[in-house]
């Protein structure tokens, strides 16, 4: 043994053999500060364990954990024009819509699924705010109208997760034309006696909140969503006074009456199927494989006659 066996051998290994270590193993809460560790916020569903801060998640984490053993049909969007408007500011309209698939790996600023809740059919369809802020262009009009037309054609209901800041000002009066689109889309739901539920997620304004996100049959948001149509910070531009603690927040909404349930985003699953169950005139759910037991009559004791026979006291 020599000093190239003892310290040159391992020193080359340990160079070569050095793994690199990821730097998005852990994230801070925005809300607490707490250190989350990614798998655990992950499972989770990007709540904070510490404080229950709702952070952001994709339409494609959340249907995971939404649909049953994480199985769904993405259902086909038409695609519209790309760039209808010609629209340049300090970029051109198409470069900014390869900059936000390249960060999200989404074709567009909503998805729209199929497949099972608690063993129950539904068509879902939610927003991306991380493309583009979830803003609403035609492809989210056509989105819309897709997952409509697929809820009217399979007879199953609708819900819609928000998450916008509005209307897409690249795509000008084109993206103000889907608010009546969806309208229209949210009214053939409606004839057909097919249920809507919109969850409002963080954050949920301007054209959209004016359009398809407050249409449903039930609304249900996370908690201390802000849903609004001018935000808080124009409002008080405006009138030049404080707003109130909490304003346009999730809960402040709903003790004004604009919402029907805040629900955290871990407990959504389960408030869903209860819902929807509901409306669609179903049974409670089943949990697990076994059907429900039918009811049976109370056990005979060990001693007890058989039907019609004589007791032993009646026999004596």
């Amino acid at each position: 043994m020599n000093w190239i066996t003892n310290y040159v051998r391992p020193k080359i290994n340990s160079i070569f053999s050095r793994r690199e270590v990821p730097e998005n193993l852990w994230q801070k809460c925005d809300e607490c500060g707490t250190m989350l560790f990614h798998r655990e916020l992950s499972d989770n569903q990007n709540v904070c364990t510490s404080c229950g801060h709702h952070m952001h998640i994709s339409p494609r984490d959340r249907f995971t954990a939404l649909f049953d053993g994480g199985v769904f049909t993405e259902v086909a969007v038409p695609e519209p024009l790309t760039d209808p408007l010609k629209f340049k500011d300090q970029k051109k309209y198409p470069e900014r819509i390869k900059a936000a698939q390249k960060k999200t790996g989404e074709k567009e600023a909503m998805l729209v699924a199929a497949g099972e809740i608690g063993r129950t059919p539904i068509i879902a369809a939610a927003q991306d705010f991380s493309y583009m802020g979830g803003s609403m262009g035609m492809y989210v009009g056509n989105a819309i109208i897709a997952a409509a037309e697929e809820a009217v054609k399979l007879g199953r209901p609708l819900v819609l997760f928000s998450a916008a800041g509005g209307a897409r000002m690249q795509e000008g009066i084109l993206s103000l034309m889907q608010m009546p689109r969806t309208t229209v889309a949210v009214e053939m739901l409606k004839e057909a006696g097919l249920p809507y539920i919109v969850v409002l997620t963080h954050p949920t304004t301007g054209g959209v909140t004016a359009s398809y996100a407050m249409l449903g049959d039930v609304h249900i948001a996370e908690p201390n969503a802000l849903i609004c149509f001018a935000g808080p910070r124009v409002i008080e531009q405006t009138i030049r006074e404080k707003l109130p603690d909490g304003f346009q927040r999730a809960e402040y909404l709903l003790d004004h009456g604009m919402l029907d349930r805040v629900t955290p985003r871990t407990e959504m699953r389960q408030e869903l199927i209860t819902i929807i169950r509901m409306l669609m005139g179903l049974p409670p759910q089943v949990v697990g494989d076994l059907p429900v037991p039918e009811k049976e009559e109370a056990p005979k004791a060990a001693n007890a006659p058989a039907d019609g026979a004589p007791s032993e006291e009646a026999a004596e």
